[in-house]
């Protein structure tokens, strides 16, 4: 399984936006439609909250890439 690690910058993404921007998702919506579809993963968990607040230290996972968010 491939690890990405994403830097945050503020306090939170929001789910659909972290799969966007790590190159997961092509779009935001794309994101979202993941999310609803519950093939992502927050902390080992199926995680259907679209809009889910991630924040650094949490571990994110979907099709078989691993998202680690860290603090900048």
């Amino acid at each position: 399984m491939e690890t990405i690690s994403f830097e945050l910058n503020g306090e939170y993404i929001e789910l659909c936006n972290l799969l966007k921007l790590a190159g997961i998702a092509n779009s935001g919506g794309q994101g979202k439609l993941m999310v609803s579809d519950g093939i992502v993963q927050v902390d080992g968990h199926i995680e259907l909250r679209r809009t889910a607040k991630i924040r650094a230290g949490q571990i994110v996972e979907c099709l078989g890439q691993k998202i680690s968010v860290v603090a900048v």
